[in-house]
């Protein structure tokens, strides 16, 4: 029953009761928990709504790709290519230019604005040798002591069998072992999708920074909807669980800074740009006057704190009072 008809009928049975002197109390207050369902479901759909507009938003062909904020925010850029190992990668754009004084190392994933364009980057899902191309240009900046600036607008690294072949879950696993340890500034902005492993390889830096209608989540909501309500019809539903919005992620502690867009970016990206350009001068300003060693220590302690466990139960603190060893506490049998 809609929201308008179960008015409708409690002001009837008002009437009724007033006229006829007859208590229908019961029958009203079951009325009113109708609408209080009413307005709970509708706000569910609302939200549900909401978020998969945004998910939507952020895969629109006319948004600005990572190469477009290359080009934009990096002067004088020139591309490097390869990974001094198999091949260049075309999902990935990666070289040296200036932003304002500084020079930098950029590193973007590479999407298509047309067909053809998308069928050369892959769609926006690396190869392994994408990743290792990143990684030799990291260590390329750490050692000329450049900031990195890396662009993340991917579904997620490409999940064929020659990526696997290739090492594709090494790859991944190098960049966040090494990039997590690298003396040099880095900064990392979704632009549009942040989807998995893929998005993570670029994702370890010393600020992580969305673009207000980008999304960050292990898994796509399509390929969550496969998995727990096995149907991919219902990603909007498992949209809302992922808690993949910039600001669910700004709210969990995830990211750190959220870029306000104005009307979006494939209305106006130079709102966006205008927005992101001085999050990134201040960024690079506060971590460029941050010695190696203080600059490891902050985004370690940056990363630690991300997910971090709080105990609700006082079931983990007694197993630590029990013994050194409370893992085995906990689990013994």
């Amino acid at each position: 029953m809609k929201k308008e008809k179960i008015l409708k009928q409690i002001d009837k049975l008002k009437s009724i009761a007033i006229s006829e002197g007859i208590d229908l109390s019961s029958e009203i207050n079951r009325l009113r928990g109708m609408l209080e369902l009413e307005s709970d479901e509708y706000k569910k759909e609302k939200e549900i709504e909401e978020v998969f507009s945004i998910v939507q938003n952020s895969r629109k062909i006319e948004r600005p790709k990572p190469q477009d904020f290359i080009k934009s925010l990096i002067k004088d850029f020139i591309e490097l290519k390869g990974d001094r190992r198999f091949a260049n990668d075309d999902a990935i754009i990666g070289g040296i230019g200036y932003f304002d004084k500084y020079p930098v190392t950029a590193v973007g994933i590479q999407k298509g604005h047309t067909l053809n364009e998308n069928i050369t980057f892959n769609f926006g899902s690396p190869h392994p040798e994408g990743y290792r191309k990143a990684l030799r240009l990291a260590f390329q900046a750490e050692k000329f002591s450049r900031p990195i600036l890396f662009f993340v607008d991917t579904p997620g690294a490409y999940p064929g069998i020659d990526s696997e072949e290739r090492g594709m879950a090494q790859a991944i696993a190098e960049n966040l072992y090494y990039l997590s340890d690298l003396k040099t500034p880095i900064i990392s902005i979704i632009t549009g999708e942040g989807g998995s492993g893929g998005a993570l390889a670029l994702g370890v830096s010393d600020i992580l920074i969305m673009m207000q209608n980008a999304i960050l989540s292990v898994i796509s909501p399509e390929g969550c909807a496969s998995i727990i309500f096995k149907d991919s019809s219902k990603a909007a539903a498992a949209a809302v669980s992922l808690k993949l919005t910039s600001f669910d992620l700004l709210s969990l502690g995830i990211v750190d800074k959220v870029i306000d867009e104005g009307p979006g970016l494939d209305v106006d990206p130079q709102i966006g740009y205008r927005n992101l350009t001085e999050q990134i001068s201040t960024s690079l300003a506060y971590f460029t006057s941050l010695n190696s060693k203080e600059l490891i220590e902050h985004r370690y302690q940056k990363l630690r704190k991300i997910g971090f466990y709080k105990d609700t139960t006082g079931f983990v603190k007694k197993g630590l009072n029990k013994s050194k060893n409370f893992i085995y506490e906990l689990f013994k049998f």
